[in-house]
């Protein structure tokens, strides 16, 4: 009995020296920082007591060029699994105070190793990155495990929920693994994301750059579209992640969890009858209409500050998860462009990979012109949206609040697209284009002109010539709107729809 006593004792100093991580002073440069421990931000974002931490006594086998091997406790990476509001979850949290967090041969093993495992059980996957990169002493070593967790971001795509938490530096091959998972997340003045960091942006080209400047939360939230959300701080980032798991389900083969919900499903919101402006051309917020029609007005919007002219969020419906695109008035008119389209047909497609229905709320005048659109690709670029729309076999309900013109009305899904119920307000337009200048141009020789616009305004600039031909399946009051979409909802929840056998399709990426 002694000897194991001793053994056990042994066992239990080992481990309490590697929850130490980097040790006192580490942890409290790291406090200085504004930021957490890895230690610290699991046991945040787990029930607590829950989590499970695998491979703790895990070692490198680098001897760092003939010097002696250094001692990384933990392998600089914390792994395992536990609860979030009660389902599976698992997550690994790069530690800082380990030699950077930097990443080796058996750091990128444990991340492979719990990465496997969600796949397996079929769980969502968060990875902490908080890492100065690869492990220089380890070589190649270090570039191959970054290569096989490239690998299983891949597989795992639209299989399980990826989230990306950026919560300190993350540079080179790093960045990779993050843009290959669905969602990331960064903090505010202290996580970073580039290629190459502003030393050697300034040594090549001479240009000068902060690291913030270069690649912080706000300038990937609102110039190059990488990051979704930028949180103001850790706990925020935190709980916001938990937020986002209650509108997703654990994989692909299960649906979104039902929410309880007290908002009536057949509520009637007579102020939606009265909130569209007089003026056709007067902008509104569509950010009301949805408020007032989700649940309890509640919902989490996706790339907030990046395309704000469209809106992508989850929100619930009678307690069902939804994804909602709508375009937004009081941006550009809410025309669609490169950046729009990019933001919603990646939205479509995880929406249809993990089976949560799409409700598309459209007030579009069409696509965005100019020579900057042109040469951008928008051609290319709106592609991807009619594209997404035509692939997705989960529910699609379009609601047409007002603009409905030419071709960024067929890339908001209209019926021809494949939506399973198309609703229409009575101040919908559905036209090729804008009803006054299509009148100046068939009746441009007409003496007289202006009555002739007139009458086809009257005519065209209506939802019900679009209901005659059956593209339209329902003129609805505005103020119906919520109750008729759960409507729908509840009768499309049985559709099955399946697409030709190939191996995979090629989206004009």
């Amino acid at each position: 009995m002694g000897k194991t006593l001793d053994k056990i004792i042994d066992m239990q100093k080992k481990s309490e020296k590697i929850m130490q991580g980097g040790g006192a002073s580490r942890i409290a440069k790291q406090h200085e920082k504004g930021k957490m421990t890895a230690r610290e931000r699991i046991a945040m974002f787990f029930d607590e007591g829950t989590f499970i931490e695998l491979d703790q006594f895990m070692k490198h086998r680098c001897t760092n060029f003939g010097q002696e091997k250094k001692d990384l406790p933990g392998e600089g990476v914390v792994s395992g699994y536990g609860t979030v509001d009660g389902r599976l979850v698992y997550a690994y949290a790069q530690d800082f105070t380990v030699e950077g967090g930097s990443l080796g041969e058996m750091h990128a093993a444990k991340i492979c190793k719990v990465m496997d495992l969600a796949m397996k059980m079929g769980a969502p996957v968060i990875g902490i990155n908080d890492s100065g990169g690869a492990r220089i002493q380890e070589a190649v070593d270090a570039l191959c495990g970054y290569g096989n967790i490239f690998l299983r971001n891949t597989h795992a795509s639209g299989v399980i929920p990826q989230i990306s938490v950026i919560m300190g530096p993350c540079a080179g091959g790093a960045v990779y693994s993050p843009a290959l998972t669905d969602f990331i997340y960064m903090v505010k003045n202290t996580s970073q994301m580039f290629i190459t960091g502003p030393a050697v942006i300034k040594s090549v080209t001479a240009e000068e750059v902060t690291a913030e400047q270069l690649g912080g939360a706000m300038t990937h939230n609102t110039t190059s579209g990488v990051a979704h959300f930028a949180a103001e701080n850790e706990t925020d980032c935190i709980n916001q992640i938990r937020y986002l798991l209650s509108f997703l389900p654990s994989n692909n083969m299960e649906d979104a969890p039902i929410i309880e919900t007290d908002d009536d499903a057949g509520r009637i919101d007579e102020e939606l009858n009265t909130l569209l402006p007089d003026n056709p051309n007067q902008p509104y917020d569509m950010k009301d209409i949805i408020t007032t029609i989700a649940d309890n007005g509640e919902f989490y919007e996706i790339h907030e500050h990046y395309a704000r002219n469209i809106i992508t969020c989850f929100a619930h419906f009678d307690g069902r998860s939804v994804g909602i695109i709508a375009n937004q008035p009081a941006v550009m008119a809410g025309c669609l462009d490169v950046n729009a389209s990019d933001k919603s047909a990646r939205f479509i497609r995880f929406c249809d990979a993990f089976n949560i229905p799409v409700v598309n709320l459209v007030d579009v005048p069409g696509f965005l012109p100019g020579t900057d659109q042109e040469y951008g690709g928008i051609i290319r670029h709106g592609a991807k949206m009619l594209y997404a729309y035509c692939e997705a076999t989960v529910p699609k309900i379009t609601v047409i609040t007002r603009k409905a013109y030419g071709g960024s009305y067929l890339a908001m899904c209209s019926r021809d697209l494949g939506a399973d119920q198309v609703m229409a307000w009575p101040t919908a337009e559905i036209a090729v284009m804008g009803p006054a200048g299509a009148a100046n141009i068939i009746f441009r020789k007409d003496p007289d002109v202006a009555a002739k616009t007139a009458e086809y305004i009257e005519e065209f600039a209506t939802p019900y010539k679009a209901a005659e031909r059956g593209y339209v399946d329902m003129v609805i009051e505005p103020s119906e709107t919520r109750s008729r979409i759960i409507t729908a909802l509840n009768m499309l929840t049985s559709k099955r729809e399946s697409r030709p056998a190939k191996k995979h399709g090629n989206i004009p990426l």
